[in-house]
């Protein structure tokens, strides 16, 4: 179990090292790992309410955070949630009064140091400012990223569940698979396998990278190709991931429809040793930066170093791209905990195109991938 009084205690430790006197945390990752209250799936079209800017949490250095909420967002989302001073802005309501009235009761100074979340609505920071101009504003994440960077066990078997839900989708989608499906078949597949096997929903959006000399396209899931056939030989790299208990996963693999040839076969199991030898880099102690060196070399040694075109991974929890990252230049020192996507790829458009990616743990010893499964190239015959 989650212990959020253990984390609301963290959070305020490190506004306290940091001067901060406020913390507003929006209907976000953020307010989420903290409260555990879960995030909505988004809309495509903004679904707006009155005062909606204020929905979140107004978290003081010390003492209980108040939850402000808009009347349709309390009446049939957040209403109930129990533990917390929730207070309602009705429909008519003044939502800058309301914001005074909870500054005014968490005792909140002239010239306080608030920190905002990144992604916080425009109308929040200029209201805020209107209500304590002479407050200094922050950025949430310089509290928050540090703290949700190093995974605790319970967070990690959270991680583990959402990496055997996305493997039991794939391998359901892997017996579907046939000449003559469209991406817009394996997306709308492994979306409902997604869901059948346990997840909230899609942490992304599902994608496939179709390369070859009968499909000649690059990265697909634009409309227009989105209901063409694939026609072998093609390579269909898949990139998709569950969400459990509001964590996400991120997980590829590579099919052949038809029969590869030589060089397919050999880049596909270059791509999985630069994998293997990125996942043996995720030690404690470690950099970023040197992780995507070790997986980065094999591929070049294998001759085709310009085709690997992207950072090794990237850092994931509650959201699925996280700081920091895999990649030149990124320095951060390794720590047991953290998460990292490793996802080495081969992708020469028109020609063929691979990739693999796991989550992988940072431990003492190197990584430790939270899926393993599906290490052979599968073909559809």
């Amino acid at each position: 179990m989650v212990d959020f009084t253990r984390r609301l205690a963290r959070v305020q430790q490190a506004m306290a090292a940091g001067a901060i006197d406020l913390l507003f945390l929006n209907a976000s990752t953020n307010l989420q790992y903290l409260t555990g209250i879960a995030r909505d799936e988004p809309n495509y079209g903004n679904t707006m309410y009155p005062g909606e800017w204020l929905t979140g949490a107004w978290v003081p250095q010390q003492g209980a955070p108040i939850l402000t909420l808009p009347r349709m967002l309390a009446d049939f989302h957040l209403g109930h949630i129990p533990g917390y001073d929730v207070r309602v802005l009705p429909d008519a309501g003044d939502p800058v009064a309301l914001a005074a009235e909870v500054m005014t009761a968490l005792h909140v100074p002239a010239n306080a140091r608030i920190a905002v979340d990144d992604r916080s609505w425009a109308e929040l920071v200029l209201n805020v400012q209107k209500l304590r101009p002479q407050a200094v504003l922050s950025q949430a994440s310089a509290i928050m990223a540090p703290i949700r960077r190093i995974k605790e066990e319970d967070e990690i078997a959270i991680m583990r569940k959402a990496g055997e839900i996305t493997e039991a989708a794939y391998l359901a989608t892997l017996q579907q698979l046939k000449h003559g499906m469209t991406n817009l078949d394996l997306i709308t597949e492994v979306n409902y396998q997604l869901r059948k096997h346990g997840s909230r929903t899609h942490s992304f959006v599902t994608s496939f990278y179709n390369m070859g000399a009968a499909y000649p396209f690059d990265f697909t899931n634009r409309e227009e190709v989105l209901q063409v056939p694939l026609e072998a030989p093609v390579s269909v790299s898949f990139d998709f991931g569950a969400v459990y208990e509001g964590y996400c996963y991120d997980y590829g693999r590579s099919v052949f429809f038809g029969e590869p040839d030589e060089e397919y076969r050999r880049v596909h199991v270059l791509v999985m040793a630069s994998q293997a030898a990125g996942i043996a880099a995720l030690r404690t102690g470690g950099t970023c930066e040197a992780a995507d060196a070790a997986a980065r070399q094999v591929i070049v040694d294998g001759g085709y170093g310009p085709a690997f075109r992207h950072r090794l991974g990237h850092g994931i929890g509650m959201d699925v791209h996280e700081p920091p990252f895999l990649t030149a230049g990124d320095a951060t020192v390794l720590a047991e905990g953290m998460c990292f996507t490793v996802e080495p790829s081969i992708f020469m458009p028109h020609q063929l195109g691979c990739r693999v990616e796991d989550v992988v743990v940072v431990r003492a010893g190197g990584g430790e991938a939270l899926t393993s499964g599906f290490q052979s190239l599968h073909v559809v015959a």
